[in-house]
């Protein structure tokens, strides 16, 4: 006879403490953070901006009762919703990554720390809008930026030595968690109120990974961080009113997360909370484009440079190798038929073929319009993947953190190219000089998708200068984004 599990109730679990006290004490000295951090938003909502050209996209933003408006409530980039902050959260976080074009962070886990931006803007706007009407002081935009730094810090450091996608889960429970304790000290609650909420998140039901693995691929994953900040602000909102927590959450016997979810065993930590992630994230800034590919595209657009200039065509390629790390051909190595958009985006083989032949790869490339040539199919199987453990090793170094591919192209008369090799993609911490630019000039293409000359100026005369932004109320910063 088993004996009786005791009932008392225990003290919380230490993740869930190193949460709550660093998201209350913690403050951020690193002035490369914040300078991180400002670039993070202004491409983290141009990204957003790019994908309200997308109906698929659209359908899925306003409120949940149409024409609903709510007075004070958060604004959406780009739109003329103003909604709930756990709908505006909704809204903003399918926006954001629904183009596969936002902020990367590779470790054990995989994820987009700037999905977190969703919970934490439709929050701050909406606690500014209601200070203003009660007459008192609004958050400003740094108040944003530190909940950004803070959020990635969350995700990033329980992503560097957990692998959730080998469990099965999907990497938007990081978001859920990471959304919900930042969010829970922007609504200023306490810290046992911070704990409960952030044992909330992990008690809720997790996302599986299906709908980003074949024969499952979709859209859903288009919009699942969206759901998880969503879903963050209103855990966050259901601690505020006092609503008791479950301090072992993670460690209770049989019932756990560990138990339950992760086979057993317990989170592991390579580092203590700081600003490490911001500094060091990984941003998409030419090629939206699922980032373990990312190198992959600067190779394929070489070897397009190559094919033009000597004259050769993609039909006389007899074969393509890419070499590359372990989690690339976990996730996106894949061959047969690709049904759609979320699919195609998700496939290295797609990715390279496309810009080999057209010298590009844009968001528009993974639509059917572009797909049905049959001249993308025929090159993807020509092209195969093998593992170098030496970037393996390299991809999980974190001195290092590459994500290399290299390709070797093969003529059917037995001539090759060269192998081309791309260790750091462009939005690499190590390419930052090269790639800060860029980053700016994309924002600028995706401002001009929506807004007429003048409020595109507005727009970055608060957005590029480092004090301006911080010292601006948040509200105001939403309100240029209006149309």
């Amino acid at each position: 006879m088993s004996a009786p599990i005791s009932n008392v109730r225990p003290d919380p679990d230490q993740v869930l403490v190193d949460i709550a006290d660093y998201v209350l004490n913690y403050e951020i000295q690193s002035g490369t953070a914040y300078e991180t951090a400002r670039n993070c938003l202004i491409d983290t909502l141009g990204c957003g901006l790019e994908a309200l050209e997308y109906p698929a996209c659209r359908k899925l933003l306003g409120p949940v009762v149409p024409g609903t408006v709510v007075p004070h409530g958060a604004k959406v980039p780009g739109t003329q919703f103003q909604l709930d902050p756990v709908q505006a959260a909704f809204n903003i976080g399918a926006m954001i990554r629904w183009l596969d074009f936002n902020d990367t962070w590779l470790a054990a886990e995989w994820g987009h720390p700037s999905d977190n931006l969703g919970g934490i803007l439709a929050t701050a706007d909406w606690l500014s809008r209601t200070a203003v009407a009660a007459g008192k002081p609004p958050l400003v935009m740094r108040d944003v930026l530190t909940g950004m730094i803070k959020a990635h810090e969350i995700q990033g450091c329980i992503a560097l030595e957990n692998s959730f996608n080998k469990v099965g889960l999907d990497h938007v429970v990081l978001v859920k968690v990471a959304s919900t304790a930042v969010v829970a000290q922007m609504l200023g609650l306490s810290r046992e109120e911070l704990i409960n909420a952030v044992s909330l998140a992990w008690v809720d039901g997790q996302s599986l990974r299906t709908y980003r693995h074949a024969p499952n691929t979709g859209s859903r994953k288009s919009w699942a961080a969206g759901d998880a900040t969503s879903r963050a602000v209103r855990l966050a909102l259901i601690a505020r009113t006092g609503e008791m927590g479950y301090p072992s959450v993670l460690t209770a016997k049989t019932w756990g997360f560990y138990d339950v979810l992760f086979k057993g065993q317990p989170f592991r930590f390579q580092r203590p909370y700081g600003s490490y992630v911001m500094e060091n994230v990984l941003f998409k800034i030419s090629f939206p484009a699922e980032f373990h590919a990312q190198t992959a595209v600067e190779c394929a657009m070489d070897i397009h440079r190559q094919l033009q200039a000597t004259g050769r065509r993609p039909e006389d390629i007899a074969k393509i190798t890419i070499r590359t790390h372990e989690a690339c051909i976990r996730i996106i190595d894949k061959k047969g038929p690709l049904a759609n958009p979320a699919d195609r985006d998700h496939c290295i083989q797609y990715m390279v073929a496309v810009p080999m032949l057209f010298g590009r790869l844009t968001a528009g490339d993974y639509e059917d319009a572009v797909a049905r040539d049959p001249r993308i199919d025929a090159l993807r199987d020509r092209i195969v993947c093998v593992e170098d453990p030496a970037y393996t090793r390299d991809y999980h170094d974190p001195d290092k953190r590459s994500i290399a591919n290299a390709l070797t192209v093969e003529f059917n008369d037995g001539t090759r190219l060269d192998e081309v090799v791309c260790e750091y993609p462009i939005g690499h911490k190590r390419r930052r000089a090269e790639g800060i630019p860029l980053l700016e000039a994309k924002f600028r293409v995706n401002l001009a998708r929506v807004f007429p000359a003048r409020q595109q100026h507005r727009i970055l005369d608060a957005s590029l200068d480092q004090e301006t932004l911080e010292a601006m109320p948040v509200h105001e910063y939403v309100d240029l984004y209006v149309i």
